[in-house]
């Protein structure tokens, strides 16, 4: 018996759909806000620990590149799991690895491993792919007006603990060492709590499952309408060839490599130019402020506007942020929280636009091996980005880095003019 025929079948009217979609986003809600404050620390002193523990700006992205290549595999894991059982236990199961994860970190700063912080790092990044999972869970029953709405909700669930964290850093590196452990390790030790009470939170509370209430609905309507139930190899076949998605995951994941090669740079290029760990917490929190706290009116945008238009708009804003960046004083707190907070906005355009692409694109039965998926993506670019930072910066500079990445944005552009181009062929086809 499938997941989805485990659900009462009694008849669930629009109100009764409507309940349960803020019931959802509810508590997908309270999980951003516990699972920002765990994602913010390997944004804030990864980079550092490691460059303390190894040495040289060289090895300063590994951290980025590995707890980001986590986050790949753990995006595929939750997606195939969300897929067959709902969201609900795979969410969970990727908090709870985060939570160990975030130990683990804490752990190999006390004992000096670099191999368990490697290791620790990689299963930590699972934290980071399910806080973006769980944005898909507020839209299953979204409306379909309202998808981006949802999604941008979810997302500024995030910032209070996201914001929190790196704010904090100097309070719990003083925490961490009358514990007798390294400062660096203070805002793990956070992550550790932060990811263990989301995933209980969502293992608890996300009853009935969103995702499985969407799938039955589909099927029901698919049923009436006399066509296959859920699964059926038209819906298989579109979920890796519509425009939609192509266009959605090149958005999100063009925008994830210059986000996170510029931000996973920055702490180390500030602490090279004297500023202190209060400074480059405040620069990184207006950071990830700019990420997640506009997303209330960007999901209004995405939703009037288009997501084209938004996507357009995110190659735009992280280019201006490269050239800021580029261009800052090494010694200018200032100027850099403006190049960050550009970084963020520009990410927060890209990802709440690619977001809505993808799941107008797909249907219930696919959506969430296809959502996975594409998370996949975004979790390999990023690794990519936060590896080949550290390489470029000890090469070149960070101006250079910087000015890389804002161009690379601009690869948006011809992507979506292509999209565009595809759609109306399909359109007049048809």
């Amino acid at each position: 018996m499938t997941a989805v025929a485990q659900l009462p079948h009694a008849p669930l009217s629009d109100r009764a759909r409507h309940t349960l979609f803020r019931r959802s986003l509810t508590v997908v809600v309270v999980s951003q806000l516990l699972g920002g404050a765990g994602l913010a620390a390997g944004v804030t002193v990864g980079a550092l620990l490691a460059q303390d523990m190894l040495g040289g700006e060289g090895v300063a992205g590994l951290p980025a590149a590995l707890f980001t290549l986590g986050s790949a595999l753990a995006a595929f894991t939750v997606g195939r799991f969300s897929q067959r059982a709902g969201r609900r236990g795979g969410l969970a199961a990727g908090f709870a690895a985060g939570a160990v994860g975030a130990v683990g970190i804490v752990i190999a700063a006390v004992v000096d491993s670099p191999s368990l912080l490697f290791l620790s790092l990689f299963v930590y990044g699972s934290g980071t792919a399910t806080n973006l999972q769980a944005r898909y869970a507020g839209t299953d029953l979204a409306p379909a007006g309202r998808r981006a709405t949802a999604v941008s909700i979810a997302m500024a669930a995030t910032t209070a603990g996201a914001v929190a964290g790196p704010l904090s850093v100097n309070l719990l590196g003083g925490l961490a060492a009358t514990v007798g452990l390294p400062a660096l390790a203070g805002p793990f030790a956070l992550a550790a709590v932060a990811y263990a009470l989301a995933g209980t939170v969502l293992f608890l509370f996300l009853r009935p499952d969103p995702y499985l209430v969407s799938q039955r609905l589909a099927s029901e309507v698919a049923s009436a309408a006399g066509n296959a139930v859920e699964g059926a190899e038209p819906a298989a076949g579109r979920a890796t060839s519509d425009p939609g998605i192509v266009a959605g995951a090149t958005v999100m994941v063009l925008t994830q490599v210059a986000m996170v090669a510029i931000m996973t740079m920055t702490p180390v290029h500030m602490r090279h130019h004297q500023h202190g760990l209060g400074q480059i917490g405040i620069v990184i929190s207006m950071h990830i402020a700019a990420m997640f706290l506009p997303s209330l009116l960007t999901g209004r945008l995405v939703d009037r506007l288009g997501c084209r238009t938004m996507a357009v708009a995110a190659a735009v804003t992280l280019l201006a942020a490269g050239v800021v960046a580029a261009s800052a004083p090494g010694d200018s707190t200032a100027w850099l929280a403006v190049a960050l907070v550009l970084l963020g906005l520009g990410w927060n355009f890209g990802l709440i636009s690619g977001t809505t692409f993808i799941v107008d694109s797909t249907e219930p039965a696919t959506r969430a091996r296809t959502q996975g998926a594409v998370d996949v993506l975004i979790a390999i670019a990023g690794a990519g980005g936060g590896a080949i930072s550290g390489i470029v910066v000890d090469a070149t500079s960070y101006a250079t880095l910087s000015m890389g990445g804002g161009l690379l944005a601009l690869l948006l552009v011809p992507a979506l003019v292509r999209h565009h181009a595809t759609r109306s062929t399909d359109a007049a086809v048809r």
